[in-house]
């Protein structure tokens, strides 16, 4: 029986123990999780600072997170232990089964506490990772729109000097086209020029012949004239008479 007692008192000491440190560990992880992101960046606004992109905080994490672990895991071996003892001792008493049965409360509250706070901080993580991330992004994009901004105005501006080069070339084009029509046709009319100037010379007869042409036509032209005039005058006399 004393050592049965001696065995159930020192499982309730360890019990204690555990629970004082798991309660310890429990309360430092809370301030941990809160405090991720406002130690090493005092200076900057806590909107924009990713809340676990320190590689120290994640190591304090991750190792808090382990040890409170391990503490948990040794208070159920102990926990165990003290079912053992009473199923052994038959029961244990009343005293025994409201001892174990508070310890037991504790270890589960502890473990609730610590999924709750575990859950948390990784939700908060993982929310500023991919605020960082978005930001990341919206940075970049900014950048790069910026960049295509310029490099379409560029793009543009180069256009329209091609643009122009071309319409300018085409006009150039057109004035060479118009000036080679232009003398192209002043030549040819001097050499029709040349050669009337040539016949005339060669054959003056026929150009004495043209003119006595013209002043018979002339002349019989007049004849016929005072030829109508006359018979009409005739007319309207004997029209009167």
């Amino acid at each position: 029986m004393a050592t049965e007692s001696s065995n159930w008192e020192e499982l309730r000491r360890q019990a204690r123990q555990f629970e004082n440190e798991i309660d310890l560990k429990l309360v430092s992880f809370s301030k941990l999780g809160t405090s991720y992101g406002t130690q090493e960046y005092q200076n900057e606004n806590s909107d924009t600072v990713p809340l676990l992109s320190s590689t120290n905080s994640d190591h304090m994490f991750e190792t808090m997170a382990l040890e409170i672990e391990q503490l948990l895991s040794k208070l159920t071996e102990v926990n165990d232990g003290m079912i053992a003892h009473c199923q052994s001792a038959g029961g244990g008493g009343g005293s025994a089964t409201h001892t174990l049965q508070r310890h037991r409360d504790i270890l589960q509250d502890c473990t609730h506490e610590f999924n709750k706070t575990k859950a948390n901080i990784q939700a908060r993580k993982e929310r500023e990772q991919l605020l960082s991330s978005v930001r990341k992004d919206i940075d970049a994009y900014k950048s790069s729109s910026g960049l295509n901004r310029r490099t379409d105005l560029y793009v543009k501006e180069h256009e329209h000097l091609r643009n122009s080069e071309r319409m300018v070339d085409d006009q150039i084009s057109i004035a060479v086209k118009t000036k080679e029509e232009l003398l192209s046709q002043r030549l040819a009319m001097k050499a029709i020029q040349t050669k009337m100037t040539t016949l005339v010379n060669r054959f003056p007869v026929i150009n004495s012949l043209i003119q006595r042409v013209n002043l018979r036509k002339r002349r019989d032209s007049i004849i016929l004239a005072l030829v109508i005039s006359a018979c009409l005058i005739l007319f309207l006399l004997y029209t009167f008479h």
